[in-house]
């Protein structure tokens, strides 16, 4: 008996030690994207955390802060104009992205429509396009001179010229329309994927029943798209929010003296790396997470609750 209970012992060992090395080399296969995600991601972002309380100059040594820095930039009225400008271009940018990307996915997917291959990757070739490349152009258009395009179509509805790199309003729109042509077509490809995997008896169920494109469009189409839509109203909004390239690019060397396109990055990028001030610029990153989860809460808020109304009224 002693033999048999020794022998069920050793087995039992061998087992164990099989399991532990299993689950052993499970975590060395995984341990790459940890240890990178770790150093790449974890540690900047713990580290800015720790700034955001400290007062610092990036040479010197580190001295303690407490809530100073938040209150400089809370209190500063540069950062609310640049919070002002980030919401205002976000909106303008953004949120047509989301109409005009659903009509346009809805359009590439009509089984009449012909070059559909070639749309397709046209509409999408800005998104893969060189954002300097994209800045360059779009100062051209948005020239402050008189024979520039967008002055010229103006001219022709019979409206004055546009001062767009220097006045308020008008860098703001030629900055949105810039986000607006990247981004779009990144968008129409999400939504294209999500109509396509719609079954077509649907649509049957509803042309025998009468209806027609329109009505197909808004009580089939734009429910099945909810998952589609809520994805990206989270990912435009953190986007637009961390708007920093357009701007930057499209007014140059004069970005960062000027408040007519500051946004909330761009106010965090000179806090640190032309005033020195990484303490009030950790502090800035803070308070940008803050305000990115509370419009991303809202909107997804906002977009859960699509197409339930209409949901239970036909049911």
């Amino acid at each position: 008996m002693n033999a048999i209970r020794a022998k069920e012992k050793i087995k039992k060992k061998r087992y164990m030690s099989e399991a532990k090395k299993d689950m052993i080399s499970g975590y060395l296969y995984i341990a790459p994207f940890f240890i990178i995600f770790a150093i790449i991601g974890l540690y900047p972002v713990l580290f800015s955390i720790f700034l955001g309380f400290q007062k610092w100059n990036g040479l010197s040594p580190m001295t303690f802060a407490g809530l100073d820095n938040f209150r400089v930039v809370l209190t500063d009225p540069l950062f609310w104009k640049a919070v002002y400008n980030t919401i205002v271009m976000g909106i303008m940018g953004t949120a047509p992205q989301i109409v005009f990307g659903i009509l346009f996915a809805y359009l590439l997917n009509l089984a009449f429509l012909k070059f559909k291959n070639f749309f397709r990757v046209t509409i999408f070739m800005p998104y893969i396009t060189s954002m300097v490349a994209v800045a360059l152009i779009f100062s051209v258009l948005f020239s402050d001179h008189e024979s520039s395009l967008a002055n010229y179509v103006l001219s022709l509805a019979g409206l004055d010229p546009v001062h767009w790199g220097t006045s308020e309003w008008g860098t703001k729109i030629a900055i949105s329309i810039m986000v607006f042509w990247r981004w779009v077509g990144y968008n129409t490809i999400i939504y294209l994927a999500g109509i396509q995997s719609i079954s077509n008896d649907l649509y049957e169920a509803a042309t025998i029943d009468g209806a027609n494109k329109f009505q197909q469009l808004i009580y089939i189409t734009m429910p099945m798209l909810k998952p589609f839509i809520v994805l990206t109203v989270f990912t435009s909004t953190v986007g637009a929010l961390q708007l920093f390239s357009e701007p930057t690019i499209f007014l140059g060397t004069s970005a960062f003296t000027r408040d007519e396109a500051m946004t909330i990055v761009m106010y965090l990028y000179r806090d640190a790396f032309k005033l020195q001030s990484f303490g009030t610029a950790s502090a800035t990153a803070i308070i940008l997470l803050v305000i990115i989860v509370f419009f991303a809460t809202i909107n997804t808020l906002l977009t859960s609750g699509f197409g339930r109304k209409k949901r239970g009224e036909n049911e």
